[in-house]
């Protein structure tokens, strides 16, 4: 719903616990993950939708959302907005935000609905069965595989980042161009009726 809350070590935790002391049943911790998930961001979403586009065009300055900004937000939620909302699923702070900023760029509410279910499935199930995995196995993990992991998903964030940084004008001027195109086909159309 857009608040900070400790998703993945609540899900952690409970897995570990499951998998090691067998008090928990997994799979109704996977139920109320994908369930809790997929609500959350519907909730979130349905905010967005509602308020979340006035939010950011009158406070989004604060915080460097630009009117260019906030039309390349608007352009790649129309272009990629399902990989946008599964892919977000997996980045922790990008995960607090997806649903707002989809409601906010009116992304298709169905494709929404599709794309934030199989991220849910995916993210909430994946989560714990694998730590439920691992937690049946936990002596036999050892330090530098955390590590090693932790570097991994610290070098894919300043990837994405970088990536985004460099290609933000190119971006944006594809946002543009699009615009226009829209806004020259819309007037079109009310031309002629």
């Amino acid at each position: 719903m857009g608040l900070p809350l400790p998703a993945e070590s609540i899900i952690i935790a409970s897995s570990l616990y499951a998998g090691s002391t067998h008090h928990l049943e997994i799979q109704w911790i996977v139920v109320a993950t994908v369930i809790g998930a997929i609500m959350g961001d519907n909730l979130g979403y349905l905010i967005g939708h509602r308020f979340g586009f006035g939010l950011l065009r009158k406070h989004g300055t604060k915080v460097g959302l630009t009117e260019e900004r906030l039309l390349l937000g608007r352009y790649l939620f129309k272009k990629h907005g399902g990989i946008i909302v599964f892919l977000g699923r997996f980045v922790a702070i990008l995960r607090v935000f997806v649903a707002l900023l989809a409601g906010a760029n009116r992304m298709p509410w169905m494709t929404f609905l599709f794309y934030n279910a199989l991220g849910g499935l995916a993210w909430g199930g994946g989560y714990a069965i694998i730590t439920y995995q691992l937690g049946k196995q936990i002596e036999k993990i050892t330090g530098p595989v955390g590590i090693t992991l932790a570097v991994l998903g610290v070098l894919c964030l300043v990837s994405g980042f970088l990536f985004l940084k460099k290609n933000e004008k190119r971006l944006t001027e594809d946002a543009l161009k699009q615009a226009h195109l829209d806004e020259k086909s819309t007037s079109h159309g009310s031309t002629k009726r």
